[in-house]
């Protein structure tokens, strides 16, 4: 893992075609601008594990329920 320290205005890259950039930095939170192609999925982290989560959930359902249909 790479740790570095960005100002409001400072980027960085990610290979040739993706770009972060601090927009914003106060009161302990950061808001951050990404410039990436459009086929680069971009997710944050707590939304991919609530879907991680209910793809699970989905995964272990009772079939047996699916004979009364």
């Amino acid at each position: 893992m790479l740790v570095i320290s960005r100002k409001k205005g400072e980027s960085i890259r990610i290979g040739d075609d993706i770009e972060i950039t601090v927009v914003k930095a106060e009161d302990g939170t950061v808001k951050l601008a990404i410039d990436a192609p459009r086929n680069i999925q971009i997710l944050r982290k707590e939304l991919l594990r609530a879907i991680e989560e209910e793809n699970k959930k989905a995964s272990n359902m009772d079939l047996s329920l699916l004979k009364h249909i």
